[in-house]
């Protein structure tokens, strides 16, 4: 079994216990043994990180692009080896793996430009003779903490921008989905960063996360995962005063009206609610129909869903790959019990398997969709994270937007009209971050901003150019003449 290192300080270093990478998809197969950090290696990694950001923050934007360039080519020349390896280690089908492998390498890229484009702005002082330079500057050290769900694109949207900027990093990706983080650390290493500028440290949470939550050398800290997690996080780092900025949870609605093309808003509602296994932050997980379209619209959309092919996510043909693990099957089922204690009627889908049509034996769930539903219900307001669906039934766009927003998280939402009105209305008043019109509310290029309101995000957005908010920090300087 291949035994997989932690990189500390420039060096692959080997850790005291390693935990094995289990395919969701045939839980015989394992992909690999991988280094679990302890508090001691955390605390080495944040040093090495410590020493080398200084001349990194100094380094000249050339560098920065070469090393950046190269990454992401290198990403995008081995797109479907370490799509693979994703769908492998994760369970999302393996074409969602390629486009998501696609997209950190361009990512990369795109922040490789940002290393050149960095400017600042030079305007005249109210008083004479006195000149004014507005410079954006590295934060230092940067603690990144991803999650299980995309575990190469949000990596790469974490590291690129912070590297890009001259911060130092310490990546502590999530314990079930190592290998993808692993495959990029590899590849940044190859690719010339100075010693201690990257630092990989896989293990647990409560270890080294909570090391770098302390450490007073680290002065930031990215974070996507669980609100409960991202509501420690914030204490945590208020208490020492370091920047942080958080990604969390979602229960995204989409809204059909009556208007609506039935076969765009069934495709848009599939894909939302049900690709990638519904384990999407972005997930439209809320289906809120206006009453005239409402029966057809269902009747249509579980028509559809049982054409879907739920099996192993690198067979060729598949379009609902497992779900991550045991416990995220386990809580998937709790919900779906939850919904049909409290009256939801399951239309469609909603049973485990516990093997694919190969025999091979993995975490599967035929995807369960729920009407009759309420606002009320729980399953309409806590996050599940797996191919479960609800839908609502609304009187009309007004209700329907009022039960859109009636949720404490506000990441993504999504209309499905024909009508003009309709959609700018919902454009300006729906309570999310990011709003799609008759698209799925999953899927954001990579160079505009990606972020949510009220429970679902705190800080400055991820991605593109307004990545620079969070990765640096403004200085205003005055020269007299």
């Amino acid at each position: 079994m291949k035994k997989f290192d932690n990189l500390i300080n420039g060096e692959w270093v080997a850790a005291s216990a390693y935990s094995r990478n289990i395919n969701p998809s045939d839980t015989r197969d394992v992909i690999g043994e991988y280094a679990q950090a302890d508090a001691e290696q955390a605390r080495a990694a944040i040093g090495a990180a410590a020493k080398a950001q200084s001349a990194w923050g100094l380094s000249t934007p050339q560098q920065r692009f070469d090393i950046l360039d190269a990454a992401g080519a290198e990403i995008l020349a081995r797109k479907t080896k370490l799509g693979d390896l994703l769908a492998r280690e994760e369970g999302k089908t393996l074409p969602e793996a390629i486009g998501e492998v696609v997209r950190a390498g361009n990512i990369f890229k795109f922040f490789a430009g940002e290393a050149l484009r960095a400017g600042g702005d030079t305007v005249p002082s109210v008083r004479p003779g006195v000149g004014v330079e507005v410079t954006r500057e590295p934060i230092g050290v940067v603690g990144l903490i991803t999650p299980w769900n995309f575990p190469i694109a949000i990596p790469a949207w974490k590291i690129a921008p912070a590297l890009a900027f001259g911060n130092a990093v310490v990546l502590k990706p999530a314990e079930l989905v190592p290998g993808s983080a692993w495959a990029i650390a590899d590849i940044l290493h190859r690719a010339g960063l100075p010693a201690g500028v990257f630092n990989l440290v896989m293990g647990r949470g409560a270890e080294v996360g909570q090391v770098l939550l302390e450490d007073h050398r680290v002065n930031a800290i990215s974070f996507t995962g669980s609100v409960a997690t991202g509501q420690r996080i914030a204490e945590a780092c208020f208490a020492r005063m370091a920047k942080f900025q958080l990604e969390m949870g979602g229960k995204n609605p989409m809204v059909v009206l009556d208007d609506a093309d039935l076969e765009v808003a069934v495709a848009a509602a599939l894909n939302s609610g049900f690709f990638s296994t519904g384990q999407r932050c972005t997930a439209s997980s809320r289906l809120i129909v206006t009453e005239g379209i409402h029966d057809t619209f269902v009747a249509a959309l579980a028509e559809k869903m049982r054409t879907l092919r739920v099996d192993d996510a690198r067979k060729m043909g598949t379009d609902i790959g497992p779900v991550v693990d045991d416990k995220q099957l386990a809580q998937d089922l709790k919900y779906i019990g939850i919904a049909k204690a409290e009256g939801a009627k399951l239309v469609a889908g909603g049973e485990a398997m516990a093997k694919n049509a190969d025999g091979a034996p993995g975490y599967y769930l035929r995807p369960a969709l729920f009407t009759e539903t309420t606002a009320q219900m729980r399953i309409n307001h806590e996050e599940v994270f797996g191919p479960v669906v609800s839908v609502m039934r609304a009187k009309n766009y007004d209700e329907a937007l009022a039960l859109a927003n009636d949720t404490e998280f506000g990441l993504s939402a999504g209309i499905a009209t024909t009508s003009l009105k309709h959609a700018t209305h919902f454009k300006r008043h729906v309570q999310a971050g990011m709003v799609m019109v008759n698209l799925p509310t999953a899927g954001v290029d990579y160079h505009v901003p990606f972020g949510g309101r009220k429970g679902s995000s705190y800080g400055p957005r991820e991605q593109g150019r307004y990545a620079a908010e969070f990765y640096t920090t403004v200085k205003t300087t005055y020269t007299q003449a």
